[in-house]
């Protein structure tokens, strides 16, 4: 099975790319930002993001549209200090492209100013490997 990981992260706090490196290690392969094309047909694209003003960034959808032909599945990572989740945006995203999104989705609070404290936390990691573990082993 073809895996592939990609983020997208504006933020300074780097929550994003926290998570993007939790999935990183767990699944020993290295996370690019949506900057990187795929390269290849993947069955499986763990894309993570965040919640912008209550949207994903264009660069999120900009990436799917380039790279539509070569996604099978995408799977939702997401964390926002509101607590919405960027699950309904990337899907609409995803729709327009015909590619197929999962509704199994992972999604933490992020810390931001003095909202959410230290999230993600541990607890929050731990459950994001095995949210991918999950999917890479029942797939």
């Amino acid at each position: 099975m073809a895996i592939e990981i990609r983020y997208f992260t504006k933020s300074k706090k780097g929550n994003t790319k926290k998570l993007a490196d939790c999935v990183s290690k767990a699944l020993e392969k290295e996370a690019l930002t949506v900057d990187n094309d795929l390269t290849e047909k993947v069955d499986t694209l763990f894309l993570i993001n965040a919640m912008y003003a209550y949207n994903v960034d264009k660069r999120i959808k900009k990436f799917l549209e380039r790279n539509k032909d070569k996604i099978g599945t995408v799977y939702n990572i997401n964390s926002s200090a509101s607590g919405a989740s960027t699950y309904k945006a990337v899907k609409k995203a995803c729709d327009k492209y015909n590619i197929n999104i999962s509704d199994k989705e992972f999604h933490c609070r992020a810390s931001w100013i003095n909202i959410n404290k230290n999230r993600p936390n541990e607890e929050d990691f731990k459950n994001l490997e095995e949210f991918v573990l999950n999917i890479v082993n029942n797939n």
